[in-house]
């Protein structure tokens, strides 16, 4: 039977000490990457294994972050979660993923890799603490957490994610400036994301100078169905918008999808804009207009400041707001007054 592979078989094939080595394994954000990289290839090419166990017993971190999700199918999550890997794999950190499904119970259950030290770090997409949390029997003692996406409310959790505001502001705008001053805003609803880019909608109009309708402003899902619901709604009215301004771009094909079946020409008749610039979004017809979240960037930043939290670094700020950028297709035109 071959003799397994130590530490200094390691440390001789990448040619560094045996220090660098336990650094470059144990607290790789302090070695260089071209050493970092040596070490790992000499570690493949040797198939030396460390006792993670022994490890996280001795220094009670597990080098894993727990991140909540409620749908991991959610086109959003994708690229959030390869920004939040690579910027975890650069620190030598790995992720647990845990999808909620928005189920109390097993997001109580998560909760395990939190209490029993298998996770250093906790980031939610979930836009709230963990239910359950305060029924844990001894309670959980929580670790450092980030929000991304969506804030938490009535909570002092840093959150990161894009500037719901000043990107609907701006999709508005761009409305306004193709002659549109009728333009619906479908999407008023009861989460923190809704209330800001309602926000950032009355804060365009009024900046035009222009009135807002009380009608042209609907509650709806954002769904396909939240969107194609809505614009039934407004059609049993007397006035009708120029333009459909959506909380995403799933309510927006829902826009699309319901002007069409009526028999209208879309940029012709109904200007319609979306927000999210999700995968499909460039393949419907017309291809949708829209407000550009950048994901890697934000799960990036969200993994880059709860690292830095676990380093015992107070973050400089407690709220991290990317831009989104305007991408332009063909679902929005000039008005034709």
């Amino acid at each position: 039977m071959a003799k397994p592979a130590t530490i200094e078989d390691v440390a001789s094939l990448a040619g560094v000490s045996i220090a660098t080595v336990s650094r470059a394994l144990n607290e790789p954000g302090k070695v260089a990457d071209t050493t970092r990289r040596k070490v790992i290839a000499a570690v493949a090419q040797t198939g030396y294994t460390t006792n993670a166990m022994a490890r996280n017993l001795r220094t009670r971190k597990s080098n894993m972050i727990l991140i909540l999700a409620p749908d991991v199918g959610d086109p959003n999550f994708s690229n959030i979660l390869v920004g939040l890997e690579t910027a975890a794999s650069k620190r030598g950190y790995g992720i647990l993923i845990g999808n909620t499904q928005n189920d109390p119970s097993r997001e109580t259950d998560y909760l395990r890799f939190i209490s029993s030290n298998q996770a250093d770090g906790l980031i939610l997409l979930t836009g709230h603490l963990p239910f359950g949390l305060a029924a844990q029997k001894p309670a959980v003692r929580l670790p450092p957490i980030v929000a991304v996406n969506e804030p938490l409310p009535d909570a002092d959790i840093p959150f990161v994610g894009v500037d719901n505001v000043e990107g609907v502001r701006t999709a508005a705008e761009h409305l306004i400036s193709q002659g549109h001053t009728r333009i619906a805003f479908l999407g008023r609803g009861a989460s923190a994301i809704a209330r800001m880019r309602e926000a950032g909608y009355r804060k365009a109009m009024e900046g035009a100078g222009l009135r807002i309708d009380p009608s042209f402003v609907l509650e709806c899902e954002g769904t396909t169905e939240g969107g194609r619901g809505a614009v039934e709604r407004m059609f049993v009215r007397d006035r009708l918008p120029s333009a459909f301004l959506c909380v995403n771009d799933a309510a927006a094909l829902g826009v699309i999808i319901s002007l069409s079946a009526r028999g209208y020409q879309l940029p012709r008749d109904f200007s319609v804009m979306g927000f999210d610039d999700i995968s499909y979004a460039s393949f419907v017809t017309p291809p949708l207009t829209t407000m550009k979240q950048p994901r890697h960037d934000i799960g990036a930043a969200s993994m880059d400041l709860l690292l830095t939290m676990l380093e015992g670094i107070e973050p400089r700020s407690r709220q991290v707001l990317l831009r989104a950028d305007l991408i332009l297709r063909n679902s929005v035109a000039m008005h034709r007054r």
